[in-house]
């Protein structure tokens, strides 16, 4: 009986492959990797061919030979004085290379097809490895043709983006990307690859990991039907093809990202949304006023566990439930998400090692300055009520001693 054979993934997962199968899909990464076939079979097909070919040599031999036999005396000197004048007419072809010469041109192609396996197709393109120290999803949507379209939401992965390669010391490979302009179809921001992408952000996580998701686009509610919401609404991401697939709702977001966190994981959000406050679900909400004071508020009602498995979840978001999030052209002259450039020119200028409330304040302060400054503008209409970051957290903590660290 044939024994399985073991074959390692581009992810570095080792798979159990039983005899016989000629491809084999990775549980991890979800790549197709392609089962050469073994020296026994290689060499069953190439006896095949070559049994194949020289039966179809003797079967060609002999009418090849009675065609050489019958061949009619050449033409008198007036067809070949026409010949010359129908080749530039027709521009006939040269004739065909010999018979033998044919027959070894065709068997070098099948002997390549034997031994040499398919490549697997562009759309299995394997993501990056899970298991680095440092690792982000970032996300950014501005629904190009609809008439809900943002803008600025695009650049704002980018910008996160180089924030954390250049600033934050997080290698380009670990850093998945899910926007509308990438060209590989894993990598556009459709509600299946945002949960393959949260899925591969904590798969393996391990104490010192330190993980990173970042969303810019819309965010809206809806009814909450398992009745673990103190509002009776549920908060919820618009991905790309939400119309016709739905939203991805915060108690989907909490147990992708927020439950698998191993003691020591540290994972940070950063939702630049509309109704982004609690849309991770995490219990612990941090309630601060203009003067600095703060209070946690415990958001869950208490018949479902929102916390990690020993890790630390902590979600920056541009606004509260019931409010909606800004981008404002103060900041770099073009639509830019208020939430996305406050955060990263607050951990810019902060200065090294600052507390979590320091960052919060910078952060606040920031956003009231372009408010300020686009209520000068006679164009622009003030909202009601300026939309500020929030802080949600799985644990409560002491933000102006607790070091940000990302």
């Amino acid at each position: 009986m044939a024994s399985r054979r073991e074959v390692r993934c581009r992810c570095g997962r080792w798979m159990s492959a039983q005899p016989g199968v000629s491809s084999i899909q990775c549980s991890t990464c979800h790549t197709v990797t392609q089962l050469s076939s073994s020296l026994v079979d290689i060499a069953r097909g190439a006896n095949r061919v070559l049994q194949g070919l020289q039966q179809l040599r003797r079967q060609h031999k002999q009418p090849q030979q009675q065609q050489i036999m019958a061949q009619p005396p050449p033409p008198p000197r007036r067809q070949q004085k026409q010949q010359p004048q129908q080749q530039q007419i027709m521009a006939q072809p040269p004739p065909p290379p010999p018979k033998r010469q044919h027959k070894q041109q065709q068997q070098q192609p099948q002997q390549q097809i034997v031994a040499q396996p398919p490549p697997p197709p562009k759309l299995l393109e394997p993501l990056p490895s899970p298991f680095g120290k440092k690792r982000a999803v970032i996300c950014g949507l501005d629904y190009k043709g609809k008439s809900y379209s943002l803008e600025g939401c695009i650049s704002d992965a980018k910008s996160m983006r180089t924030f954390l390669v250049k600033q934050m010391g997080f290698p380009i490979d670990s850093i998945l990307m899910l926007t509308e302009d990438e060209a590989s179809p894993q990598r556009i921001p459709t509600k299946k690859n945002i949960r393959k992408a949260m899925r591969w952000l904590v798969e393996g996580n391990r104490a010192r990991d330190s993980l990173v998701f970042h969303y810019s686009g819309h965010g809206s509610q809806q009814k909450d039907y398992n009745g673990d919401e103190v509002d009776g609404q549920d908060e919820a991401l618009a991905p790309l093809d939400h119309e016709t697939e739905g939203k991805i709702i915060d108690d989907e977001i909490n147990k992708t990202l927020v439950r698998p966190l191993v003691h020591g994981a540290k994972l940070h959000a950063v939702i630049d949304a509309c109704n982004s406050g609690t849309v991770l679900d995490l219990p612990s909400v941090c309630r601060m006023e203009r003067n600095g004071f703060y209070e946690w508020e415990r958001q869950t009602s208490g018949r479902t566990y929102k916390g990690t498995n020993g890790g630390t979840a902590i979600c920056f978001s541009a606004c509260d439930d019931h409010e909606a999030s800004g981008y404002t052209p103060v900041f770099t002259g073009k639509n830019a998400g208020a939430m996305t450039y406050s955060f990263i020119k607050a951990v810019k200028t902060a200065g090294p090692a600052p507390t979590y409330g320091h960052l919060l304040n910078l952060m606040c302060s920031a956003i009231r300055e372009a408010q300020s400054r686009l209520a000068r503008d006679e164009n622009y209409t003030s909202p009601e009520e300026t939309a500020e970051p929030l802080l949600t957290s799985s644990e409560e903590f002491d933000i102006y001693a607790t070091k940000f660290v990302l």
